[in-house]
């Protein structure tokens, strides 16, 4: 469980749409610190929640192995990879589309140069910061934590300290970028700027890698606990 635990943490803390949400909200010219500190504790709200219903519904103890209830969580686990893996192929495939269509359209278009957009995201308030953290929850990958959490044992202090790690690692990178702000403020925007200009790039691929990372070792890990 707790080596699940990590490679999920750490592929959510990873993940780039809520990365990119959270510096348009923490970068904001009023406030930006208090929305990015509401953004933070909606994330964390959402992950401790999940936590504790699926803790509520095991009784803090995991199902003995090779039982009906631990088979079918591991096939949970196996169809929530298959699709993280699909989701990743099409999300490539339809990039590469695209790529394609935009170069054949430009051909022979005279260079024109873009205007920056302003995001409407720039607007946004603390409440709608907190309700953004919710609704770009990667929840396919917290439906996989999910179904690892089924195997945490109460009766053992090192359950806690995976939760608690595993909660801390998939908010880190937010948790790094909030705390930059407070103590650099000037030098963070700087930073922050530019880590959103090659998120704008980079964005799709970014999500193709880590959906298919987490998606083939959920299947390689849920397959081999089916087998072996």
């Amino acid at each position: 469980m707790v080596l699940d635990l990590l490679v999920i943490g750490l592929v959510i803390t990873l993940y780039p749409l809520p990365i990119a949400a959270f510096l348009v909200v923490v970068s904001a010219p009023r406030r930006g610190v208090w929305k990015g500190l509401a953004f933070i504790l909606a994330w964390l709200a959402c992950l401790v929640a999940v936590i504790a219903v699926v803790l509520l519904l095991t009784d803090g103890e995991p199902p003995p192995p090779r039982s009906p209830p631990s088979t079918a969580v591991l096939v949970v686990k196996v169809v929530l990879g298959l699709g993280l893996i699909v989701y990743s192929e099409r999300k490539w495939r339809r990039r590469r589309t695209a790529a394609a269509s935009d170069g054949a359209a430009d051909e022979g278009r005279p260079v024109v140069s873009k205007r920056p957009k302003t995001s409407r995201m720039d607007q946004v308030t603390v409440w709608s910061a907190a309700s953004l953290a919710v609704l770009l929850q990667p929840w396919g990958m917290v439906g996989l934590a999910a179904t690892t959490v089924v195997s945490a044992d109460l009766s053992h202090g090192e359950s806690f300290l995976a939760l608690l790690g595993f909660c801390v690692l998939a908010t880190s990178t937010l948790l790094t970028m909030e705390l930059y702000m407070v103590f650099a403020p000037q030098r963070a925007q700087q930073a922050l700027t530019g880590l959103r200009a090659w998120l704008e790039r980079h964005t799709e691929q970014a999500i193709v890698v880590t959906c298919l990372v987490l998606g083939l070792w959920t299947v390689a890990r849920s397959l081999y606990e089916l087998t072996a």
